[in-house]
């Protein structure tokens, strides 16, 4: 793990690296949850109320189908509109409405219309680019520059053509115009709204941009900007056009006479029969006359949204798994570590919420995504880790515990490092004459015997239940009660000396007639140890401590003495009472014990 995290930390940031100055897998669902973020906080916002949509409704339509028919109306409905609104001084009026081709049939609603425009020069058109299939088909800037206010760079081309569509219902002097083209993303959501188009070296301006620099605003020297919206959808300041209209034709007027004074007025469609509607982070379906008011408030307010520069989300995903690197080196649990991601991912969320409110874009889920994928991988490759040393310590514990328990164990998760105490039955088993076989045999036929009968007594303690502890030179301890609960710990010791002693006969016929002194004793007592993981740092073992340890060494060391091949205490003998039959073998000074320990020869009940 130590030698594969630096790894994974580096793959992390590369794929960071990656996702945010290429790959842009992860665009799509960024830019939907920066839109949420926007639409979130635009509602919190109230649209600019000097700047005020007059709406051609799906009401509007059908009211003036009898007088106006169906659109488009004639001209000369703009012009009566145009009377009845420039009188009380709007600083602009802004029609989002072409006016690229004359009325062959109405020649002189286009000449009406002409003559209200040239009345008053806070009028403003819409300036069309269409696509050409060959540049000569196009119109020479150099030609439209000073009517429509296109400005010549140094590097200009002086015959560079575009295909624009100028309001040529007008005259030249009254082509107050911009483009208005909205820049959708990839995604297809349009975010960012063109200040102007630079066709080879001219600089053509967007419409919102030609009324802002007439009224004196800022516009920033950028081709677009990141709008930023005010408001939930429908909210924008509104009225209707037929209801306009009307009231401007009745003899006595109803609606305020000051009603526009002051007002950027932009006059368009929201009707949905008019196909003018875009996908917007608001809506998607919004007006583009709607959009049109906010490319006209942002720079009017000189407030659009900016894209936090990438540093910062660098610097993000630097911290983020720098942290998880130092966490996971230290050895941290993983569900601390996978909380505090969680905790840090909200946190940065809601940064990016914030900051939203703020005009400010920060896209945090690259950063977070790399995080999580350096845990996921991390938190996996310390998983096997851990899975390989359990299988490797469960092997490894396997060899001392009888399988059954080693399943047991797994099933609850493993043993309780720290010391306990339990009641246990603890077995000495030592071998006697051992020296004799020893001097009669070559050293590795020494070996060989000695691995053969404690693979013959290790299995028989497994049978029973037990736990071998350890082997002491020639001695074997075991162990029942630990470490898992046993109350039938002394009766299953009792079982296995005596089915220890049965199998040291069946070892002994095959060591032969010249090793008959080959011999045991075992010594068993039962009562409370302290049970647990015990050593160094480095090297533990899990064992048995304490006083009935150590009076079942002392009454394995009696057996000699007693002439008995197994010796239990009075403590064993009451706790399996029901199971054999003792006899007495006497009372013995044990070390350690001020009073004698009376001992007892189990026997199968017969």
């Amino acid at each position: 793990m130590s030698r594969m995290l630096p790894a994974l930390a580096l793959a992390a940031l590369a794929f960071a690296g990656t996702e945010l100055f290429g790959l842009q897998l992860l665009g799509g669902l960024e830019n939907r949850l920066l839109d949420s973020f926007v639409r979130a906080q635009a509602a919190e916002l109230s649209p600019d109320p000097d700047i005020v949509l007059v709406d051609i409704d799906e009401k509007s339509l059908a009211r003036m189908e009898g007088e106006a028919g169906r659109w488009p109306w004639p001209r000369v409905v703009h012009a009566e509109l145009l009377e009845g609104l420039a009188p009380q001084k709007p600083r602009a009026i802004v029609f989002d409405i072409a006016f690229a081709e004359p009325d062959s049939f109405r020649r002189q609603d286009d000449a009406a219309f002409a003559e209200a425009v040239a009345k008053y020069r806070n009028t403003y058109f819409p300036l069309l680019k269409l696509p050409l299939k060959r540049e000569a088909d196009g119109v020479r800037l150099a030609d439209l520059a000073g009517d429509l206010g296109i400005q010549k760079q140094p590097d200009a081309d002086p015959q560079a053509r575009a295909g624009l569509i100028p309001p040529l219902i007008l005259p030249r002097a009254q082509w107050r115009a911009g483009l208005i083209s909205f820049l959708p993303d990839m995604d297809g959501v349009g975010r960012r709204y063109l200040v102007r188009d630079v066709i080879r070296g001219w600089r053509v301006p967007s419409l919102a941009a030609r009324v802002a620099a007439d009224l004196g605003y800022r516009v920033p020297d950028e081709d677009d900007m990141v709008l930023a919206w005010r408001g939930s959808a429908g909210s924008f300041p509104r009225v209707s056009y037929s209801d306009l209209y009307e009231d401007f034709n009745r003899s006595k007027r109803t609606r305020p006479s000051d009603e526009f004074a002051g007002k950027i007025v932009v006059i368009g469609t929201a009707a949905s029969g008019l196909q003018d509607l875009r996908v917007t982070p608001i809506s998607s379906v919004y007006p583009g006359a709607e959009i049109l008011g906010t490319a006209i408030e942002n720079l009017k307010n000189g407030r659009h949204m900016e894209y936090a520069p990438s540093g910062w989300l660098v610097a993000a995903a630097v911290v983020l798994i720098a942290a998880l690197f130092i966490g996971f080196r230290a050895g941290l649990d993983v569900r601390l570590l996978g909380g505090g991601l969680a905790l840090a991912s909200a946190a940065l969320l809601w940064t990016s919420y914030v900051a939203a409110g703020r005009l400010v874009l920060l896209p945090m889920l690259t950063p977070i995504a790399a995080a999580w994928a350096f845990y996921a991988a991390a938190a996996l490759a310390d998983y096997l880790r851990e899975r390989n040393a359990r299988r490797e310590a469960v092997a490894q514990f396997s060899r001392f515990v009888n399988p059954h328990v080693v399943r047991q164990l797994i099933e609850r998760g493993g043993i309780e490092g720290s010391g306990q105490t339990r009641e246990v039955s603890v077995l000495f088993s030592d071998i006697r004459g051992f020296t004799s076989l020893s001097e009669s045999r070559r050293p590795e036929e020494v070996v060989a015997l000695l691995n053969r009968y404690f693979s013959l007594q290790v299995e028989v303690v497994f049978r029973h239940g037990g736990s071998l502890d350890k082997f002491i030179g020639d001695c074997i301890m075991a162990l029942w009660g630990a470490p898992l609960d046993d109350a039938e710990h002394a009766p299953r010791a009792v079982a296995c000396a005596l089915d220890m002693a049965d199998t040291l006969q069946t070892f002994k016929r095959e060591l032969g007639a010249a090793d008959a002194s080959f011999d045991v004793g075992i010594g068993i007592h039962s009562g409370p140890a302290v049970v647990g993981l015990i050593g160094s740092d480095r090297r533990r073992e899990y064992t048995a401590i304490g006083d009935t340890v150590n009076v079942a060494s002392r009454i394995e060391g009696l057996t000699k003495d007693a002439g008995r091949r197994i010796l239990v205490s009075r403590e064993t003998m009451l706790a399996c009472r029901e199971t054999f039959d003792f006899a007495p073998a006497g009372s013995y000074k044990v070390k350690g014990r001020s009073q004698e320990v009376e001992l007892f020869e189990p026997r199968r009940k017969t």
